[in-house]
């Protein structure tokens, strides 16, 4: 599936790995399956491709060679973030003492990045009345996370003899709880872990683990859940308080909101600059061709 922009040859496994990690988000966030979606992934994987390419291209033709000194401090940088040196080589997949093309590949990266911020540009600081006019029309995004308070009895599964008898323990544990008896009385009965370790306070999704978290977000308060098992063991769980979600007072966002405006004003013109290297370009896309 040849693909050249401006006669420059995209090289296959690029355009592959692009479509891969297009299609790999898609399917984190249960948007898709198997691969009814594989063509608008493929397309967006080329759009992203041919972006990269014309300000790769239009930079090596206006952006001067960054400061030898820039260059080494850039990969200085990048190898601190992949870990150290060993490890940014060894991920890179190259070899530790073959450092021109790695040179080769943070000038051009850098060069781009300077292209990227001359086109994007700053724009003007926005105003309150703008700030005020995002903040009502994307308002359920400045909301605060709903939360959750539980208690949790706990049995370990390292330290039971047979599951079976556990499970069936911990079911005995519910009837009671339902019952009406007193769920702190049956922590002190029944569970593995220290009182003061019963009642979990107030967590958010993502701060628990999701086992447990499918379980508790689920439920009315006062519920009692079914016996449910994690890595760790068995719990019951009851679900004793809930703060749902609410708008943010828009002083506390705003800075945030200002940041997000430019950060759009800043996407839209490098989108606009982007089209402009299209229209000009020569690219051929011709899938039946080997």
């Amino acid at each position: 599936m040849p693909l050249t922009i401006n006669d420059e040859l995209v090289d296959e496994g690029l355009l592959d790995a692009e479509f891969s990690q297009i299609k790999a988000h898609f399917e984190q966030q249960a948007n898709v399956s198997c691969c009814e979606r594989d063509d608008e992934f493929m397309g967006y994987a080329k759009d992203n491709i041919i972006a990269r390419v014309l300000l790769s291209q239009k930079a090596k033709q206006t952006i001067n060679d960054p400061d030898p000194e820039k260059v080494d401090q850039h990969l200085e940088k990048l190898k601190e973030e992949y870990g150290g040196e060993e490890s940014f080589y060894f991920k890179l997949g190259i070899a530790p003492g073959n450092e021109e093309q790695v040179r080769k590949d943070v000038i051009e990266s850098m060069r781009v990045d300077s292209l990227i911020e001359e086109k994007s540009g700053n724009g003007p600081k926005p105003s309150d009345s703008d700030i005020e006019e995002y903040y009502n029309k994307q308002k359920k995004s400045f909301m605060t996370a709903e939360e959750v308070r539980s208690m949790h009895i706990f049995k370990s599964l390292q330290q039971a003899e047979n599951k079976e008898d556990l499970f069936a323990e911990m079911r005995k544990v519910r009837d009671a709880a339902r019952s009406g008896d007193d769920f702190m009385d049956l922590v002190r009965k029944h569970s593995d872990k220290p009182e003061d370790e019963a009642d979990l306070g107030w967590y958010k999704r993502g701060e628990l683990m999701d086992e447990f978290e499918l379980i508790t977000f689920s439920m009315d308060i006062g519920e009692i859940s079914p016996v449910f098992s994690t890595q760790w063991g068995m719990h019951l769980a009851k679900l004793t308080d809930r703060r749902c979600p609410k708008p943010i007072p828009l002083d506390e966002v705003k800075d945030e909101i200002s940041d997000l405006i430019k950060a759009e004003h800043r996407e839209s013109n490098l989108k606009a600059y982007i089209e402009k290297l299209k229209e000009k370009a020569t690219i051929k896309d011709d899938p039946e061709s080997t």
